[in-house]
C-alpha cells in the first residue's frame, strides 16, 4: 500500500463506530480502514469511548438472565464462522467479501468515454459502485447534491484541488465542483458511494444520468 495522504474525517469515523452510516458509506469506510493504519487506530479510539459510555449506562438484569441465555445457546444448532475472503491484487478484503470474489467477478457496464461502472448491492439510502477509468481519461465536470466518498483502489486521479492515489479517499460535498482525471500509465479503479445524484453541467451526462443511476 502506498503512502495514504487523504483520510476519512473524524465525523465519518464516529458515525461508522456508532452504526449510523448508510450501508454504501459503511463499505467505503470498512475498505479504507482495512488498508489505513491511521484511520483504523482513530476508529479504535472512538469504539473504546463508545464502549465506555455503554458501560456507564447499563440497565439492571434479572437474576435468571445468564441462565436463560445459556439455555438458548445450548438449544441452538451448531454454527461455524465463515472464513473471511482474502484480498486480491486490487480489492481489499472487505470489498472482496461484499462482491463475493476478486476483480474478475465484477460485472462492468460501459457508461461512456471508456469509463465503466459496476453498481454494488446496498441499501437504498445510498449507492455504491466500482468505477474503472482509463488512464488519461476524465470524468465529466460535475458537482454534488449530497455527499460522495471516493476510495482509490488502483492507479490515481487528480482534480482541481488535489491528487488521490491508492488508499486515498476524496470527500466531496455540495460545495465541490470538479473534473476528476485519471493519471497516465495505469487505469484508475475506485470505489465510490453517494447519497444523492451528481450535478453535471454538460447536457449529455444529464440525459444519461437516469439510466446510469449516477
Amino acid at each position: 500500500m502506498s503512502m495514504i495522504t487523504h483520510h476519512l474525517s473524524d465525523k465519518l469515523l464516529m458515525a461508522y463506530s456508532a452504526g449510523t452510516l448508510p450501508e454504501a458509506f459503511n463499505l467505503v469506510v470498512a475498505t479504507h480502514i482495512s488498508v489505513c493504519d491511521a484511520c483504523r487506530a482513530t476508529l479504535a479510539g472512538f469504539d473504546a469511548v463508545g464502549g465506555a459510555l455503554l458501560d456507564d449506562d447499563c440497565a439492571a438484569m434479572g437474576a435468571d438472565c445468564l441462565a436463560n441465555v445459556m439455555a438458548r445457546i445450548k438449544s441452538g444448532a451448531a454454527t461455524t464462522k465463515p472464513e473471511a475472503r482474502p484480498s486480491d491484487a486490487v480489492l481489499p478484503a472487505p470489498l472482496v467479501d461484499a462482491i463475493g470474489g476478486g476483480l474478475d467477478r465484477v460485472q462492468w457496464r460501459a457508461v461512456g468515454g471508456g469509463v465503466r461502472q459496476a453498481i454494488l448491492k446496498t441499501s437504498d439510502k445510498a449507492s455504491a459502485r466500482l468505477l474503472h477509468i482509463p488512464a488519461g481519461a476524465a470524468v465529466p465536470d460535475h458537482g454534488h447534491h449530497g455527499l460522495e466518498l471516493t476510495l482509490v483502489l488502483q492507479g490515481a486521479f487528480h482534480d482541481e484541488d488535489a491528487r488521490f492515489a491508492r488508499g486515498d479517499v476524496e470527500i466531496a460535498t455540495q460545495d465541490t465542483q470538479h473534473t476528476p482525471i485519471a493519471e497516465p500509465g495505469q487505469d484508475c479503479i475506485c470505489l465510490a458511494a453517494t447519497d444523492a445524484p451528481l450535478k453535471f453541467r454538460a447536457i449529455l451526462p444529464r440525459l444519461a444520468q437516469p439510466f446510469l443511476r449516477i
